[in-house]
């Protein structure tokens, strides 16, 4: 086993010790900077620590003078200040806090509000229509509205609020001597987080995590990687998910700058803006970044002059002489300047993606982590990093392969204190995942002799072909997307003539192939694809032959966090 020199860290029970305590640390450090536009000019918002701090307390107050102590209350909308506001004000002395996936449609958010039971939601203007909707059928236990934006004149509700009226009236009590929100105790142990998972195989359920479950994991992040008070963080993931609201605690526990992107279109320049120093992002991001560094040194007919920079820095870097940002300047440029640290989560990355940012020296380390864990079970560092791994287990976290097969292949599972305590009402579907204090991944990996883990697929996708080998759909589609054209893929299995067929979906990158190889016609397309798929079937064994294709330039259905969905992609194809 590899041993891990760990970062000194402080061991918190909770999310509240945490924030209070960066409050106190970084007081006049800028938490978060908002940008404003009105009409012509671009106002930047300077949200020091001390500020973060004082909002947090007025906000909690408010809440709680008006009766909603003990409540379970939902917030909807685009990453953003207000947003983190809420979830931290709510869950440091309030109640329970439900972050819903902006990206549902309705029903679903329907669905959600109905399983949390939740009685106040906090919304931006993007989603009023939907809430007012939701509202007029009488569905849900809601009574509270809060808008997080500007006042709606169009929302039909006399308990429509706003967020900075009550911060405002929340101060006003603070200034009068209330301390029932600043001196609320909080129980470690107890739920007050009500998470919905991201529902890629099968319907999502609500997972329960309290103060613990997140404090433990951002002691070990805080362990295993290295990051400063002067760093500045782009919040990419969505908050409503597990990795990017506890990223945010993260970052905030440090004392470090957290900026918002303008949209994906953007991050470039958002990165330059900023002068962002780190993000975490799912794979798809990080290499569509790559993509399009590759393809502008291939314009510039730079390529060569990549390679000899790439070996000679690879040189030096055996004799402990990095030169890496100084040769590769002109990369680091085009990403803002200043980016130095990248976090891939959500799924596995291109291991050549990573490798290629490591090598232009700005280090790039993936995890592995799901909702239910608070979410980081697994993660690469500095010291610790072998591409194809998720890394190794945080230093809290005991993980083992359950029921390995000959290759060493089995369900990942895990027990520590970042586990969830289970599914909302739903003992059936929590018995299926805790047993004995382990918990079912549902994922399927080997553990090599250094401790690294290796995610082979979902345990729900695995194909198993009439010889009863089982066949890793995501291994073959790790293969299909090093083609520089794929933009998604999807292996998936149909039964034909009582013989099972690998098939692969391909998204395709149209731009690409007229540039590269001046085709536009589909079938001609798809000709030059079946070519590079046949290479590929030559390095597998027979069973795992890709046997029929289906090309489109239309994107794959996905979660908000870039994780296609499998099954509704499948019924497409009438599987």
């Amino acid at each position: 086993m590899k041993k891990v020199k760990y970062n000194k860290a402080t061991e918190f029970s909770n999310i509240k010790e945490i924030i209070n305590e960066s409050i106190k640390k970084y007081k006049n450090n800028n938490a978060f900077i908002v940008k404003h536009k009105q009409e012509k000019d671009i106002i930047y918002e300077n949200i020091t620590y001390e500020r973060f701090g004082d909002e947090l307390n007025a906000l909690g107050t408010a809440l709680i003078n008006m009766g909603l102590k003990n409540k379970k209350i939902a917030v909807i909308g685009e990453n953003s200040y207000e947003w983190m506001l809420v979830y931290l004000s709510v869950l440091n002395g309030v109640g329970t806090i439900v972050p819903l996936d902006k990206g549902l449609p309705e029903t679903e958010i329907e669905n959600s509000l109905k399983i949390s039971e939740c009685e106040v939601i906090f919304f931006s203007n993007k989603h009023a229509e939907m809430i007012q909707n939701i509202v007029e059928k009488h569905q849900t236990n809601l009574t509270n509205f809060i808008c997080m934006d500007k006042i709606i004149d169009s929302f039909k509700n006399n308990n429509l609020l706003y967020i900075k009226n009550l911060i405002e009236k929340g101060k006003e009590l603070v200034l009068d001597g209330d301390k029932s929100y600043i001196n609320a105790k909080i129980d470690n142990d107890k739920t007050n987080i009500l998470l919905f998972t991201s529902g890629t195989t099968s319907a999502s359920k609500a997972v329960e995590l309290s103060h613990r479950n997140i404090a433990s994991n951002i002691y070990a992040l805080t362990s295993a990687e290295k990051l400063y008070s002067t760093d500045v963080n782009i919040a990419l993931l969505p908050f409503h998910h597990t990795f990017g609201s506890t990223g945010l605690i993260f970052f905030l526990s440090l004392g470090m700058t957290n900026v918002f992107c303008d949209g994906l279109r953007h991050i470039q320049e958002n990165l330059k803006e900023y002068k962002v120093t780190t993000f975490v992002g799912v794979p798809l991001i990080i290499e569509s970044m790559y993509k399009k560094i590759v393809t502008t040194i291939e314009k510039q007919g730079k390529t060569k002059k990549l390679k000899l920079g790439l070996l000679i820095t690879k040189i030096l870097m055996k004799f402990k002489i990095d030169i890496r940002r100084k040769v590769f300047k002109e990369i680091i440029n085009n990403l803002g300047g200043n980016i130095r640290f990248i976090i891939s989560g959500a799924s596995g990355i291109d291991r050549k993606v990573a490798e290629a940012f490591n090598d232009f020296g700005i280090l790039t380390v993936q995890g592995y982590g799901l909702t239910e864990t608070s979410p980081v079970l697994f993660a690469e560092n500095e010291q610790c990093i072998k591409y194809g791994s998720v890394g190794l287990s945080m230093r809290n976290v005991d993980a083992k392969i359950d029921n390995p097969n000959e290759d060493g292949i089995g369900e990942i599972i895990v027990k520590g204190p970042n586990i969830m305590k289970g599914y909302y009402k739903n003992d059936n579907e929590t018995k299926k995942v805790l047993k004995e204090n382990w918990f079912y991944t549902g994922d399927l990996g080997y553990i090599d002799k250094d401790g690294y883990l290796f995610i082979t697929g979902r345990k729900k996708n695995v194909i198993v072909m009439k010889n009863g080998k089982n066949v890793y759909p995501e291994e073959i589609e790790q293969l299909v997307s090093n083609l520089p054209y794929v933009s998604e893929s999807m292996v998936f299995s149909k039964e034909r003539s009582n013989e099972i067929l690998l098939s692969v979906k391909i998204v395709y990158n149209k731009d690409y192939i007229y540039n590269k190889y001046s085709l536009e016609n589909e079938e001609e397309i798809k000709e030059m694809i079946w070519e590079d798929i046949k290479n590929i079937n030559k390095g597998l064994p027979n069973y795992k032959h890709i046997k029929n294709l289906i090309i489109t330039d239309e994107p794959m259905i996905k979660t908000t966090t870039a994780k296609i969905k499998r099954y509704e992609e499948m019924k497409k194809e009438k599987v």
